[in-house]
């Protein structure tokens, strides 16, 4: 037989799996990386704010561990502490992360101008909202409770500490899926401001949309993107895009104001038998 055919999903998209910090709330995604510089800063070793965002994105441990093991870091440690840092210093550190992190979340839970319509939008369009983080659990009781007073609720969300592995591992958005009640996996789109979490989707055989302007790939405020010259900004952002591409993302937008008009285009090219 010289023909084969396989079973297909023309359906619609079924729901939305979106991070926080950068992505619905904390233009830049300032909040994790602030307390980064804090907790390398008490063991005497100085990271700029750039450094500290390259892991985000992953589990705040492994975050803290993927830091170490950068080459300037670890030349720095060296210097402080005469060895390279090691797993118990890992450990000391996010003992440290925890309450520093509590204690400032509240002050970064703006949401991100354009997010609670946004929400509106994808519930008129049927689909089901969850959410995926790198925060610990009592963290996301913070911010939940913030972003519903300011008009955010999904109606799902998991954090890395309940699966088996955070970023990029897929379980996050394959357990908001279940939660959910959704399927198939091509009937999702995950939307992430961090490169993790574009793989993330993409490891979970979702749709997978960048945000390159209001997350950590710029790392600024909103006030601080509208204060850079011209082509500095252009710059910050066409790099942003590339990268996000590069990772593998279907699409790349600036914000999440932006992604409704882009589940009506994946809607399109399902019908069509498209696949992510």
């Amino acid at each position: 037989m010289e023909f084969y055919f396989q079973r297909g999903y023309r359906g619609p998209l079924k729901a939305v799996m979106l991070d926080w910090a950068g992505t619905t709330l904390d233009y830049g995604c300032y909040a994790p990386a602030v307390v980064f510089v804090q907790v390398y800063e008490r063991q005497g070793v100085p990271i700029s704010i750039e450094e500290a965002r390259v892991p985000m994105g992953a589990h705040k441990k492994v975050h803290i561990r993927k830091l170490s093991k950068m080459e300037a870091i670890a030349a720095r440690w060296q210097e402080e502490h005469g060895r390279a840092p090691n797993e118990e210093d890992v450990e000391t550190m996010f003992a440290d992360f925890v309450p520093l992190q509590l204690g400032c979340l509240a002050d970064y839970a703006e949401l991100i101008p354009g997010t609670v319509e946004a929400m509106t939008e994808f519930r008129r369009m049927g689909l089901k909202i969850g959410s995926t983080t790198g925060y610990m659990t009592e963290m996301m009781d913070v911010l939940i409770e913030e972003a519903a007073r300011r008009g955010y609720k999904p109606d799902s969300s998991v954090c890395a500490a309940e699966v088996p592995a955070g970023r990029p591992a897929p379980w996050m958005c394959l357990q908001n899926a279940q939660m959910l009640g959704v399927y198939p996996m091509e009937a999702c789109v995950k939307v992430d401001d961090t490169l993790p979490g574009i793989e993330e989707g993409l490891n979970a055989g979702m749709w997978a949309i960048g945000l390159a302007k209001t997350g950590n790939e710029i790392g600024l405020t909103e006030a601080e993107i509208e204060a850079l010259d011209a082509d500095v900004y252009q710059a910050r952002l066409q790099r942003a895009y590339a990268r996000m591409a590069q990772t593998g993302a279907h699409y790349v937008v600036d914000g999440i104001s932006d992604v409704p008009p882009i589940i009506a285009e994946i809607n399109v090219r399902l019908a069509r038998g498209e696949r992510p």
